[in-house]
């Protein structure tokens, strides 16, 4: 196994930390392996005006159809860097994806660019360009000059039709090499992907498959939960597993590559069930579970209905809670009492408490926690008061100090965490804290 570190992850959401190289599965059948690289091509993608939604459609689409995407690069609209960049993606796997460049315009160069590097000329396609006709016609338009160029074809070439645009996808394959061509509007590069690129895909694949699960995990640190898992990843191979860290906790996430689809959700369901052992009480869901979903089903098993007051995280907690569907039937609602004159005056915090502990304090939050349920008469609160900067700490509260208060009938549970990060970063940590808090007390009542 090879583990990559990388210094600068703990500010980045999703970050691969663990891979192992995939090895044969001793009696197990074998499939066709598709390696695919995904070259996505626009200056304004490198200046940061667009996202690049494409590379990531296409990563999640290709492992579907069971190719393994080893490389994504984006490159500008300059003949040069896109040429080099096809030609080296076909050197190292032999099939490239590119995305954009295929428009009227002088600066759309794909084609021209891949057609030089084959040795093949540009030939107008009939058919292109009497589709391109009919559809201006349609529009009620004269098709410009200009447009014609969109029906200019690399010799050899097979056309994939767009019905959605102008420039149709194109499948140049040579001695054993692939590119393929599709255009940079996502709603069009993604009609072409599952109706003309993913069949053709599936049927090299042969059978095989790219299968992920995730076990997500909170309240436990990246490296604490290595040593809890670092076990197993020989046990699992030729799975292979990574650590995705983010402000909700490390995610998990195990991926079987170019194995039978039985094959592969045998072996998927081992490694989750061995994952979820070992990550214990930190794991609280599988692949897209928020944890305040967790949290609303606890609560409507006990027939329990919840409320909240939140200082520092100004709402974000509440908003967390009413994104799940049908959180309604379970949660009252809350108050931001992010004012000293709002705890007091609408919670009940004793001015007293205020004055000796400060708003970030246990006191304060316990306080919080018990007036908010007493006002509204429910069985379980969860209160949050901290110091979400950039300023306002000191040496004894520091920013990112936080305090958690949640009670259920009238059992009390507190939490005190000092969060890195920015203020957004902060704020988010907080409430994930605190919808895990909640969750583990509720645990104790089955």
């Amino acid at each position: 196994m090879v583990r990559r570190r990388d210094a600068g992850r703990r500010h980045r959401a999703h970050h691969l930390l663990a891979a192992r190289v995939p090895l044969p599965l001793p009696g197990a059948p074998q499939s066709r392996q598709v390696k695919v690289e995904v070259l996505t091509i626009g200056t304004e993608l490198l200046l940061g005006q667009i996202v690049d939604t494409n590379a990531a459609e296409l990563g999640r689409a290709l492992a579907g159809a069971g190719a393994e995407v080893v490389r994504h690069l984006s490159v500008a609209d300059r003949p040069d860097a896109i040429r080099a960049a096809v030609a080296e993606a076909l050197e190292r796997t032999g099939f490239v994806i590119t995305t954009g460049g295929l428009g009227p315009t002088r600066d759309d160069m794909t084609k021209r660019e891949v057609a030089a590097l084959f040795g093949k000329a540009l030939e107008i396609d009939e058919g292109v360009l009497r589709s391109l006709e009919e559809r201006f016609q349609r529009l009620g338009r004269t098709m410009p000059p200009i447009n014609r160029t969109q029906a200019e074809v690399p010799a050899g070439a097979t056309v994939l039709p767009n019905p959605r645009g102008t420039a149709p996808g194109l499948w140049l394959e040579e001695q054993g090499r692939v590119v393929v061509m599709l255009p940079g509007v996502p709603s069009e590069m993604r009609g072409l992907l599952a109706e003309e690129v993913l069949p053709r895909l599936a049927r090299r694949a042969a059978g095989s498959v790219v299968r992920s699960r995730t076990v997500r995990t909170t309240g436990i640190a990246e490296s604490a939960l290595a040593e809890r898992v670092g076990a197993i990843e020989d046990e699992i191979a030729p799975l292979t597993l990574a650590y995705l860290p983010s402000t909700d906790g490390v995610e998990l996430r195990v991926t079987a590559w170019s194995l039978r689809e039985d094959d592969a959700n045998r072996r998927l369901d081992a490694a989750v069930a061995a994952l979820r052992a070992r990550a214990g009480d930190h794991s609280y869901g599988g692949d897209g579970v928020d944890l305040a979903a967790v949290v609303l089903q606890q609560l409507r098993a006990r027939r329990a209905r919840l409320v909240i007051a939140e200082s520092c995280t100004g709402g974000l907690l509440g908003a967390r809670i009413t994104s799940i569907p049908g959180a309604s039937d379970v949660f009252i609602g809350g108050v931001i009492a992010y004012d000293n004159v709002v705890k007091s005056g609408t919670l009940d915090v004793p001015p007293e408490l205020l004055e000796q502990y400060g708003a970030v304090s246990e006191q304060v939050v316990t306080a919080m926690a018990e007036g908010v349920q007493r006002q509204f008469a429910v069985d379980a609160a969860l209160a949050i008061t901290g110091i979400a900067g950039p300023t306002g700490g000191t040496p004894e509260k520091p920013v990112g100090t936080v305090w958690h208060a949640v009670r259920f009938g009238d059992q009390l549970r507190t939490l005190r965490r000092i969060f890195p990060g920015d203020r957004g970063e902060i704020r988010a940590r907080a409430a994930q804290a605190a919808l895990d808090l909640l969750r583990r007390l509720l645990a104790e009542h089955t």
